[in-house]
């Protein structure tokens, strides 16, 4: 009788995160950049050194999960505590084969509802230092519709 494996490549590549230690770890600087029309920037609003002027400069860890990061946005933003805010993440990042960046969507959170990409860290996205984050913010009349479920016509 043969024994077969159930673990998959995929969860065998996968390496476990080391927590944090935030007591004894020092934070990075996430420099962090926003939208109020639900759409991320453009990435030619990256070129030749300048970026976007919505900036905030965050200092926080590898181990921060996107609700914490959408819990710090709101913050500053009072207009983004509104119940049914929807927060797209995105990492940009610079892509040295076309002396550019590039961006990968990373998750969602929605003000004041439990979502599936809540406890998502930075550190999971395999983000890297000097990476940017940009937060697509989308007011609740104009929100998205969340995947799964159906759109009425």
């Amino acid at each position: 009788m043969a024994v077969e494996s159930r673990v998959t490549q995929e969860e065998i590549k996968k390496e476990p995160e080391k927590p944090v230690d935030r007591e004894k770890t020092c934070p990075l600087l996430l420099r962090v950049f926003t939208t109020n029309n639900g759409r991320h920037h453009r990435m030619d609003e990256f070129a030749r050194g300048n970026v976007p002027s919505s900036e905030l400069q965050i200092y926080t860890w590898m181990d921060a999960t996107l609700k914490e990061l959408t819990s710090l946005v709101k913050e500053v933003y009072p207009e983004a505590r509104k119940k049914g805010t929807h927060f797209g993440f995105a990492i940009v990042y610079p892509d040295p084969k076309r002396q550019g960046y590039r961006v990968k969507d990373i998750g969602s959170t929605v003000s004041g509802r439990k979502g599936v990409d809540d406890s998502m860290t930075l550190q999971s996205q395999r983000f890297q230092i000097g990476d940017y984050l940009d937060i697509a913010i989308t007011p609740p009349n104009r929100a998205p519709a969340l995947p799964g479920r159906m759109r009425p016509y």
